[in-house]
């Protein structure tokens, strides 16, 4: 018979990993389920680098987080002994009004964060590489930087196992269910039956076939991340040089972009924010990239930073689960409020926050609230409450990512 566990977590990408690690911290028996490997690129916790940055243009009740995050990820990098963050500057770019840029200024002086205000001629002479329009300013932060996500996955499933997790891989989760008079769970794969007394789930890009009791309509969209040879070669973007960025244009549209940071042949990686994010399952998303995709990337970084797409690379595709609003789902589960939590709907700005994402689920499955400031994420804010339902519904029977 299959052992009890305290807690079993669905899905072992970077809020799943951080989630198994904080729970085996705290002395948990944890079991996690991932249905590919570790570390893998089928989701959303690939493709290099990630930006992070503290103030925050979505809203400021992020910055708490934010500020957490950022000692969290000093912390396993000394216990992993992993390479985690380079806090290389970072701009956030655009009309001053626009909302990348008003937003930053908000967080940034509603919570006293140090930055810098800098007009269109100051960035060209700092940055030689942008290219902004004499209208156009930046937010300059310092503290922003770039997170390496395969690393962060990594050292997370590192210091779960070392804590005593048990982490089982290709191990597709089939059904779960809550035990009569919510007694704990009992979770289904194809190798075996599980029970625990609280369930943490972090389904990513699975989140409407797992969770489509929670009453939140998530939208899976298909992203790209691009990679160009800089004409010129990549030294006037090494990350001594180069911050990571935001830049908004006049009709909203956002690019971002990071340093070269995986030496000479390694190339820029640059992308849209949200743009042509076409809906899609894990099952039927295109990962073909066309070159008329490419040159459309291209055609945007020749404005803002006309050097960078000299030879386009490659690209990748990844995937971003949305909610109406953009803010996250972190809660107790409507429906299972006494044995289940979710964490959800990260549309496409979630990955800075994955360690106090795992040390706000860890309170949740074991105290049952969290000092964290999470309201913002209530999945009650749609207006729809999940009947109370002790068996995932036939439609939510896949694998947790």
């Amino acid at each position: 018979m299959a052992p009890t566990y305290d807690v079993i977590v669905l899905g072992l990408g970077g809020m799943g990993s951080a989630a198994a690690h904080h729970l085996a911290a705290r002395g948990a028996r944890v079991l996690g389920l991932e249905r590919f490997g570790p570390v893998h690129a089928h989701g959303s916790s690939h493709g290099g680098s990630r930006i992070t940055r503290q103030s925050y243009f979505e809203d400021p009740a992020y910055v708490p987080l934010l500020l957490r995050a950022y000692e969290l990820y000093d912390r396993i990098e000394r216990d992993s002994g992993r390479e985690i963050a380079l806090l290389c500057g970072g701009m956030m770019v655009g009309r001053p009004d626009c909302r990348t840029v008003a937003g930053a200024v908000r967080s940034a002086r509603q919570w006293d964060l140090p930055h810098e205000m800098l007009d269109a001629r100051e960035i060209r002479r700092r940055f030689p590489t942008m290219n902004p329009l004499d209208d156009e300013v930046a937010l300059y932060e310092a503290r922003a930087g770039l997170l390496r996500p395969e690393a962060t996955v990594a050292a997370h499933l590192q210091l779960a196992t070392k804590a005593g997790a048990d982490l089982h891989f290709e191990e597709p989760v089939t059904r779960w269910e809550e035990l009569p008079g919510g007694r704990g769970v009992r979770v289904h794969t194809p190798e075996n039956s599980y029970t625990a007394g609280q369930l943490v789930i972090c389904p990513g890009a699975w989140a409407p076939q797992l969770l489509a009791d929670l009453g939140v309509p998530v939208r899976i969209e298909r992203q790209v991340m691009y990679w160009f040879e800089p004409e010129g070669g990549t030294e006037p973007f090494l990350p001594e040089r180069q911050p990571v960025f935001v830049w908004e244009e006049a009709d909203g549209v956002q690019v971002y972009g990071f340093p070269a940071i995986d030496g000479p042949s390694g190339g820029v990686k640059v992308a849209f924010f949200r743009k042509n994010g076409a809906p899609c399952t894990p099952a039927t998303i295109d990962r073909t990239v066309t070159s008329a995709e490419a040159e459309e990337m291209a055609a945007a970084m020749r404005r803002v930073t006309p050097t960078l797409p000299g030879t386009f690379l490659r690209a990748v595709t990844c995937m971003y689960s949305t909610t109406p609003d953009e803010h996250f789902v972190i809660a107790r589960h409507p429906a299972h409020p006494g044995t289940t939590t979710v964490a959800c709907g990260f549309s496409g700005h979630g990955f800075k926050f994955v360690p106090v994402v795992g040390e706000i689920l860890a309170d949740l499955a074991l105290d049952g609230t969290t000092a964290h400031p999470i309201g913002l994420f209530d999945p009650l804010r749609f207006g729809t409450k999940a009947e109370t339902n002790t068996t995932a519904p036939a439609s939510a029977r896949g694998g947790a990512r």
